[in-house]
């Protein structure tokens, strides 16, 4: 399964910031859309990623006392991965990254996000799906007499 198929199951609602809007606001909208990550654009391209993980060090930096713009603490350096990238190695690399979203570029074209939790869902139902198939495949096997005569 590819990234591209799993995008168009997904839907295409994507949440963007810039880099200066204000970190409060960011966390507001994370909030109101229950959402875990925002994309950081600027002129039109992917400049960061904004998520729990830099939200918290923003609190615990400021002690509670939030102030700045998402520019003072979003990831810079996040991981991309292409529309036809292989889910079993956006897995793979989710997990040595320590990633739990990776945007999704074809070029320099935003595409969507793919979320770990978007990643573990995927593989599920694709391992359902052949479980069901094994399943009707062997209790349509032959038996020993049917073989024989």
């Amino acid at each position: 399964m590819k990234v591209s198929e799993i995008l168009k199951l997904k839907g295409n609602i994507l949440f963007t910031v810039t880099p200066e809007t204000l970190l409060l606001d960011a966390i507001d909208t994370l909030a109101e859309k229950d959402i875990g990550s925002l994309v950081v654009m600027k002129s039109g391209a992917l400049v960061g990623m904004l998520s729990f993980r830099e939200v918290m060090k923003a609190v615990h930096a400021s002690r509670g006392n939030i102030t700045g713009t998402v520019g003072d603490y979003m990831d810079r350096d996040m991981l991309t991965i292409a529309p036809d990238t292989d889910v079993n190695d956006i897995r793979r690399m989710m997990l040595e990254h320590h990633a739990r979203y990776v945007p999704v570029l074809d070029g320099m074209m935003l595409m969507g996000v793919m979320s770990f939790y978007d990643v573990a869902k995927a593989v599920f139902e694709e391992q359902n799906f052949e479980n069901k198939m094994l399943k009707a495949y062997i209790r349509d096997w032959p038996s020993e007499s049917e073989k024989e005569g």
